[in-house]
Order: structure tokens, then C-alpha cells, then sequence
């Protein structure tokens, strides 16, 4: 199966802002004073759209929607929450801790991508029961997926139930590789949200803030599942985690080219070695996210929801 895709579903935001629901665990979120809310959207937007040129730029097939004003979903420009796309055809359906973020599941987005060419099987997986029982897996913010290895990586959250994702990896014949990431926050160490802020998989490299898993056997058992697989792996320290350089993604560009998105942010953060070990493997492109980083608590990963649906 191939690791990355050439293209992307992205949803453009209408009113963007700090959701009031995912801050109770998202330490990342900020409240930026003195700025209306419009004018926080507004700078979103800026943001989505310079985003989305730079990808498009680089031969990137991005499929934007643009969301609706109702109902109200703040946190509508990270889709890959809620979907996943993949190569079987299959279309996942993710259980989502926010109430509001649950409002952002969309039936006429399947018929844009059917409308594009894009072949989708008949039967969705659909996990979002688990929500009535308080359960939840936030898609592929949840689960990393190294899909040429059949591994599933996912460090266990509120936002990422441990019965949920073994399921998951049984339907969609995954090997699971099970953690606990942690954060300091205000001297204590608290559960990382989703694993894809700590970690990224490319074909060839993985990038990984080993600090983070406190327990020495995990953090060993992890390392060693991504060295037998061939990856060469490149560690990243809490701080670098702060400023969003977990949360990136290798996409494919025009010529098979290989890109790995950041926000600027991350790229800023990285030391001239880090840059130089992930230059062997990809081209980095980095946009300014600054906004949609502070008040969403997120960045360029969760923006991106992957499409490796079949083509018609």
C-alpha cells in the first residue's frame, strides 16, 4: 500500500476561533486578546488560502469545500478528525470527543470527491456510536498509519480510546503499536491530545519527540518497531513539539516529487541538522499558520485530510 498521496481534502473555515470544547484537553489552544472574532477568521482564512496556493503550486491535487456558517463548527479546518480515505475505497467515519466537532460530518463531501472521479465503496465504517457510550478515536489525528508496513501507531488519549483503536486496527488488518505521550503543562505531565502532534511518518524517515513517551519500554518498544521497518528516525524535543514540528505530513507533488508540509512555525523551530537528515528524503514547504496554531491548537497535519481513494 503506499504511504503517501497526492491528494487532499481541505476545508475552508467561515468562522474560525478558539473552541471553547477542545481546550478542556488541547494545551496547545491560546486566546488571542484583543482580536474580534471576525478578525480571527479573517486571519484564518489568510492563512487556508496562501496554504492551499503554496500546495496547489507544487502539483498537490487539493480539494477545497468551503464550510457553512451553519451549523457552528470552530474547528471545521481540521477534516482529518473526522474522515479517512483509503485505497480499498473504504470511507471511516471517527467518534469525536467535542460536540460541536461531531457537526462537521458531511454527506455532500463523498459526493464532491465522487464528482471528481473518486470511487467510494458502498459501505462507510462508521465508529461514532462509540460517542453515546463517551468513547472516542479522532481519526488519523489519533492514528498514525504506516500503511507500506500494516502498523498503526497511537498514543492513547481522552480522544483516543485503546478498545476503539484495536478495532479499528482488526477491520483494517493494522498491527497495533500502543503508547501513553505526555506534555508538561504548568510543571505537570499531562496526556498528549492527538499522537500526530508528537509524531509524523514519511515513507522513509519518522519524526518523533521520544521525550514524550515517559515510559522507558514504550518509548523502546516505538523506536524499535520504526528502525525494523527502515526508517530512519529523527527526534525532536518537547519544545520543537510547542511549536507544532510533530505536526507535519509528506505529501506527493507534480513528477512523483516528495514534499513535507509544515507551517512556519515548526520549519522555524528546526535545528540546521534536523533540516539537513529530513532534506534527504523530502523537500520541505512550510507556510505561515500562526492563527489557525494559536486559537485551534492544531496545524499544517491536521489541516490535511489525505485522499488515497481509487480513481474512476
Amino acid at each position: 500500500m503506499k504511504q503517501t498521496t497526492n491528494s487532499i481534502l481541505m476545508i475552508r473555515p467561515v468562522a474560525f476561533r478558539m473552541n471553547e470544547q477542545t481546550a478542556v484537553n488541547n494545551y496547545y489552544q491560546k486566546v488571542l486578546d484583543g482580536l474580534s472574532p471576525e478578525t480571527v477568521n479573517a486571519k484564518a482564512q489568510d492563512e487556508f488560502d496562501v496554504f492551499v496556493t503554496k500546495l496547489k503550486m507544487v502539483g498537490v491535487d487539493v480539494t477545497v469545500v468551503d464550510d457553512t456558517l451553519n451549523p457552528d463548527t470552530p474547528d471545521s479546518i481540521f477534516p482529518n478528525n473526522w474522515i479517512s480515505f483509503h485505497e480499498s475505497g473504504d470511507v471511516v467515519l471517527y467518534p469525536m470527543f467535542a460536540e460541536n466537532r461531531r457537526l462537521e460530518r458531511r454527506e455532500d463531501i463523498l459526493e464532491i470527491l465522487e464528482d471528481k472521479g473518486f470511487v467510494i465503496n458502498d459501505f462507510i465504517t462508521d465508529y461514532t456510536i462509540a460517542e453515546d457510550d463517551g468513547f472516542f478515536l479522532e481519526g488519523t489525528g489519533s492514528l498514525l498509519l504506516d500503511r507500506a508496513n500494516g502498523k498503526a501507531y497511537c498514543a492513547l488519549s481522552p480522544r483516543a480510546d485503546e478498545e476503539l483503536f484495536i478495532e479499528f486496527c482488526e477491520d483494517f488488518d493494522y498491527a497495533p503499536v500502543l503508547f501513553e505521550a505526555f506534555q508538561t503543562v504548568n510543571g505537570e505531565r499531562k496526556l498528549i491530545y492527538h499522537t500526530n502532534v508528537m509524531m509524523c511518518l514519511g515513507e522513509t524517515f519518522a519524526i518523533i519527540c521520544a521525550d514524550c513517551i515517559d515510559d522507558k519500554k514504550e518509548r523502546k518498544m516505538v523506536l524499535d518497531n520504526l528502525k525494523s521497518d527502515g526508517k530512519e528516525i529523527i527526534l525532536i524535543t518537547e519544545d520543537q513539539v510547542n511549536n507544532f514540528a510533530g505536526n507535519m505530513l509528506e505529501v506527493i507533488g507534480s513528477d512523483e516529487r516528495r514534499f513535507l508540509v509544515m507551517s512556519a512555525a515548526a520549519h522555524k523551530s528546526l535545528t540546521k541538522k534536523q533540516v539537513g537528515q529530513l532534506e534527504e528524503h523530502v523537500t520541505i514547504l512550510s507556510s505561515s499558520l500562526d492563527t489557525i496554531e494559536a486559537c485551534g491548537g492544531g496545524s499544517a497535519r491536521c489541516m490535511m485530510a489525505e485522499i488515497f481513494l481509487p480513481k474512476e
